[in-house]
């Protein structure tokens, strides 16, 4: 790139020094010059602007673009005022999940700060929690400090970091070399190592607590997703059984018989039996927050590896804890492993994993009205290829996801793991598609994620797909006109009856929108067309929106039912909610056996 002529170009070539060449943003008066520095860098083939329709898309997508592998950090660049604002549930999502992101905020020009002008906020203060570090630039001499440590922590801490870019200093004529004198900082632009294998005393401790157990379960989340041969080769010396976190779903083939698959309020009963009945754990790269679905403290002696050590014993009282690269660390863990040629402990995990496949299969083929969601995400299991790509949003949708596909390693799946935020999925898909243009990606998104931000963001998508090498993106729908998710947590959090005012949505012709904009689309309202529509969407020559009409009653069962959900449920039915009969039946059934009849005598109801 040629020689910079303003702040802006100045900073868009010190992050390309750090490997950010992809920005995710929109046009205001307050990220004016760095816009046009990016726009520079874009017309030389040294960068790539994605416009999206709204600043939280930026930020999502930033986030995302690094979960796909499509960027070592993530950079949005929005404007300044209400631009800053809009951009922070997407950043919260990049801090949550432990992602590397750069915020680039456009601010009011200095000379006016302070004085209440148009859209100025007090940046620094509102990104003080989002952001790990975050410097407003008030000289053209701090870009290259400003740029190497925004980078530098936001890869090392793996999180956000933020400049604050008042205008007039985006457009300043740029200092790239700060003088050699008191008061000026020279920096560098070259990435931290990163530590990689713990040391020796600490891998052999590791291996003395896994070796000594008869019943080993991993544990392995989004940290472990590039360790898969490393991850597999440990769970066959060690005759371990395996549950994944949501992140980390790719991890692991799902149709092995000692993979439980997923973990957690939606996970699989499997998985909850695995940790209940293991006595050593290994956790890899992993964070998963629900206390409840680890083993009781002290029923099983535990291993923690994890590239932070501060998340080292996080979530369970673990006895060694490993702080390295997970694929380094499980490779020199592997040695020093015993081999345990006993199957009885996977033979059980079978038999757990066989159960919950045929009790799957009935959920599956269970009667809806029109259409049983978990029908519709359970056909796509074997119609996606090695490297297809899935963005998931936060509701029921993530539930099916959890449960009804298999996926396997090669494959890219991820989601708004920790901040479990609506209106993820859109961004995601976009930046899934962005970094991987020549790959199938598809979006499962509720209808109150779609009506939030997935009709805009449809725009992004007719606006871009064809610069796709593939020009398939299919985003499927899940059409129940209703917050389903929420309304069954009124029924088993709350014990009380949905308000249909209040949970319902209305029905929007999705297809018919997509049709609109060049796209194509299909209802689906007939459980007998799924296959046909599946097909027809991933045929298509243009990006696919199913609009899949669903039954918003059938239940999300957590894998193990409690009493006092139970109880919440049925005082449910009590008070007058129609729907509860048809969910007891069809959702509890597998679930919850004597415990139903043991909840009705605690109401006095049989």
């Amino acid at each position: 790139m040629e020689k910079p002529r303003t702040v802006g170009e100045h900073i868009a070539q010190r992050l390309a020094r750090w490997g950010v060449r992809r920005f995710y943003g929109y046009p205001g008066d307050g990220i004016g010059g760095m816009v046009a520095g990016i726009s520079r860098a874009v017309a030389e083939g040294e960068a790539e602007l994605v416009q999206v329709r709204h600043e939280e898309t930026a930020a999502f997508a930033a986030c995302a673009d690094v979960k796909y592998g499509g960027s070592p950090i993530g950079c949005c660049v929005v404007t300044s005022g209400p631009g800053a604002v809009h951009a922070l549930n997407g950043l919260y999502d990049a801090k949550m999940d432990h992602i590397p992101v750069v915020a680039l905020v456009g601010q009011s020009a200095s000379t006016v700060l302070g004085t209440g002008y148009y859209q100025e906020i007090d940046a620094a203060a509102l990104y003080a929690d989002v952001a790990e570090w975050t410097l407003q630039v008030t000289d053209p001499s701090q870009v290259n400090h400003a740029v190497d440590r925004a980078c530098r922590i936001a890869l090392s801490r793996r999180t956000v970091t933020a400049l604050i870019l008042p205008s007039d200093v985006q457009q300043a004529e740029p200092v790239t070399e700060p003088p050699f004198a008191h008061g000026y900082v020279h920096t560098s632009s070259v990435p931290s190592t990163t530590p990689q294998v713990p040391s020796a005393a600490d891998l052999d401790g590791a291996a003395a607590v896994l070796n000594a157990g008869e019943r080993v379960a991993i544990l392995a989340g989004a940290g472990a997703l590039h360790a898969t041969a490393e991850l597999t080769a440990v769970a066959d010396r060690l005759g371990a059984g395996a549950a994944k976190a949501l992140l980390g779903k790719t991890v692991l083939d799902d149709r092995l018989p000692w993979v439980t698959g997923a973990i957690g309020l939606l996970g699989a009963r499997p998985s909850w039996d695995l940790m209940q009945e293991c006595d050593t754990l290994l956790l890899v790269g992993t964070t998963m927050p629900y206390g409840e679905f680890y083993p009781k403290p002290g029923a099983a002696r535990a291993v923690q590896i994890d590239i932070d050590g501060a998340n080292n014993g996080l979530r369970y009282p673990t006895e060694i804890n490993l702080t390295g690269d997970s694929r380094a660390t499980l490779a020199a863990l592997l040695p020093l492993l015993h081999a345990k040629p006993d199957t009885a402990w996977r033979d059980r995990i079978a038999g757990w994993n066989q159960a919950w496949e045929e009790y799957s299969a009935e959920r599956v083929a269970a009667e809806a009205d029109p259409v049983n969601p978990e029908a519709v995400v359970a056909a796509l299991s074997d119609r996606l290829p090695d490297d297809a790509m899935l963005a998931v949003d936060c509701g029921t949708a993530t539930c099916w996801f959890a449960r009804d596909l298999a996926l396997r390693p090669g494959q890219l799946a991820s989601l708004s793991g920790t901040l479990l935020s609506m209106g993820g999925a859109m961004p995601y898909v976009l930046a899934a598609k962005t970094a991987h243009p020549d790959r199938l990606a598809v979006a499962l998104i509720g209808d109150g994620a779609m009506q939030m931000n997935g009709l805009t963001e449809l725009v992004t998508v007719a606006t871009y797909w064809r610069t796709w090498t593939d020009p398939r993106l299919v985003v499927l729908v899940l059409n129940n006109r209703d917050l389903a998710f929420e309304t069954w947590e009124v029924r088993s959090e709350l014990g009380d009856r949905p308000d249909p005012n209040i949970q319902g949505l209305p029905d929007v012709p999705y297809a018919d929108y997509a049709r609109l904009l060049g796209l194509d689309g299909r209802r689906l309202e007939r459980p007998d067309d799924i296959g046909a529509v599946w097909d027809a969407a991933l045929a298509a020559d243009r990006p696919f929106v199913i609009d899949a009409v669903v039954d918003p009653h059938v239940p999300i069962i957590p894998p193990h039912v409690t009493i006092e959900q139970l109880t919440k449920a049925l005082r449910s039915q009590l008070r007058g909610d129609e729907a509860l009969p048809d969910l007891l039946k069809e959702g509890f059934r597998f679930t919850v056996g004597a415990a139903t009849r043991a909840v009705r005598r605690r109401l006095g109801d049989g």
